[in-house]
């Protein structure tokens, strides 16, 4: 799997050469709260819906479809990221949200910030159907490339990093084990 890097032509900051601010106000009061109730928890809730072959649409409050297809290689249409994908793009959204909002908690300006993340998989089990003998299913390792250009040494940016790489709910996610229960109802 190689990774892909999208450049936007112009966004929120293209005028100032920065990141489109975060509020430090906002962050200041959310900062506030997580102190003051630090056993709050919030449930997240997705509806999928199958809509032909292997094109789902994932129903997130109240967003237009998520969608989630598979490639032409794995039978699918094309029309979106695989589950596979799609779960390094969360990685990668949490990670940069992570690293923006502690760089803006820190009073450091991040110009531009980037990440690039591949994993490799193993897919000739083809969800259960193909080679079910015993291997590991599922991404073995992630590797992620920060791009972090700020106004920071990168001894600083670094720790940055790890810091953002330690409290992202999503890295979490896929580094620790996780029950999931599936029940017909």
């Amino acid at each position: 799997m190689s990774a892909t890097v999208i450049k936007p032509a112009a966004g929120p900051g293209a005028m100032t050469g920065c990141l489109a601010p975060i509020d430090k106000n906002g962050l200041d009061d959310l900062i506030a709260k997580g102190r003051a109730n630090p056993q709050a928890i919030k449930t997240l809730k997705c509806k999928t819906i199958a809509e032909g072959r292997f094109r789902h649409l994932n129903m997130i409050r109240d967003l237009p479809p998520y969608i989630v297809d598979e490639p032409p290689g794995l039978l699918g249409d094309d029309t979106a990221p695989n589950p596979s994908e799609a779960s390094l793009a969360a990685l990668g959204s949490c990670l940069a949200v992570g690293i923006h909002a502690n760089a803006v908690a820190r009073g450091i300006t991040v110009r531009s910030l980037e990440l690039e993340l591949e994993a490799d998989i193993n897919i000739t089990a083809v969800w259960g159907t193909g080679d079910t003998s015993p291997k590991p299913v599922g991404f073995d390792a992630v590797r992620v490339k920060v791009h972090l250009d700020a106004d920071a040494p990168k001894a600083e940016l670094d720790e940055l990093v790890a810091h953002a790489r330690t409290w992202s709910p999503v890295a979490n996610t896929f580094s620790k084990p996780v029950p999931v229960n599936c029940e017909t109802v």
